[in-house]
């Protein structure tokens, strides 16, 4: 005998698969093309959810039908959307508008935390702030971290794929005459203890740290990042990996480029890639610029 689900009290299961009656409206001229939607609840003034898509219809749709988000779609007022000409816009405005807004169910990108790195002092790696230094101008940084203890967490892991010492990496207090305990474990190469020289040593260090450099800004000043959708066309304008905001017009950029440009981390893992791949269109922004 085929049994009936057990419900939760007070949880009305049949209803999940139904459009909300008050959200067809926003369905129905939802684009199957590039952008960022919101979910408004009673507030206006908190979202309650920000996402972007390549197909914004068809992700909108996929919220609508997912049984898990049922609480989002009982909460949700109306659902707005903003076009964007590709998916590199859509990620950038995505991230400006969680941190502008602050929705209540985005949690990763919510707040503009202060960022750890790391960078060689002397040959000891220290944990640096970017409250202290602009990590997008800043050469020799490793690695983007949310915390000093991230930070240390991530170096030692380095210790351990490469067999690095604590004692020389600043991890561990050596006792003189002695060698660090994870030396007693063949963990460490045994720079302690003399078994290799220096050289050796950091050069392993250098290469453990050579995947997580971070590139620092690779020009004079802002750029255009331009997509293009047909004849539709925006210039994302970037400075120091962080986004100023989208025109349709290189003459339009400067006012976007009076805005404090100060390294982010979002913009950053976003355009990193593409830029330094060159697998975007790229124009100059300055007096008389054209397409």
């Amino acid at each position: 005998m085929h049994l009936p689900r057990r419900r939760q009290p007070g949880f009305e299961s049949d209803r999940i698969h139904e459009y909300p009656v008050h959200l067809r409206e926003a369905i129905a001229d939802m684009p199957a093309a590039p952008g960022v939607y919101i979910f408004h609840g009673d507030d206006e003034r908190m979202p309650l959810y920000i996402g972007k898509s390549v197909n914004l219809r068809s992700r909108v749709l996929s919220h609508l039908r997912n049984p898990d988000e049922a609480r989002l779609l009982r909460q949700t007022r109306r659902i707005s959307h903003i076009r964007t000409t590709g998916e590199i816009g859509a990620l950038l405005l995505e991230a400006q508008l969680i941190k502008r807004q602050q929705p209540l169910l985005n949690q990763k990108l919510r707040r503009n935390r202060q960022l750890c790195s790391l960078r060689l002092h002397d040959g000891v790696p220290e944990v640096v702030h970017s409250r202290d230094m602009n990590f997008a101008t800043e050469p020799d940084l490793h690695g983007l971290f949310s915390s000093r203890q991230a930070a240390l967490e991530r170096l030692r892991d380095l210790a351990d794929e490469h067999r690095l010492c604590y004692g020389a990496l600043g991890l561990e207090r050596l006792v003189p005459g002695r060698a660090c305990f994870r030396a007693m474990l063949h963990r460490c190469g045994g720079l302690c203890r003399g078994d290799e020289a220096p050289q050796a040593h950091h050069q392993r260090l250098l290469d453990g740290l050579a995947h997580l450099r971070v590139a620092c800004w690779p020009h004079p000043g802002a750029i255009g990042l331009v997509e293009r959708d047909g004849e539709d066309l925006q210039i994302h304008v970037i400075r120091n990996w962080c986004y100023l905001g989208s025109v349709t017009e290189a003459s339009q950029a400067a006012a976007l480029d009076r805005v404090a440009a100060d390294f982010d981390a979002d913009g950053y893992r976003i355009l990193c890639g593409p830029l330094l791949g060159g697998q975007v269109e790229i124009m100059a922004l300055h007096a008389g610029a054209s397409l």
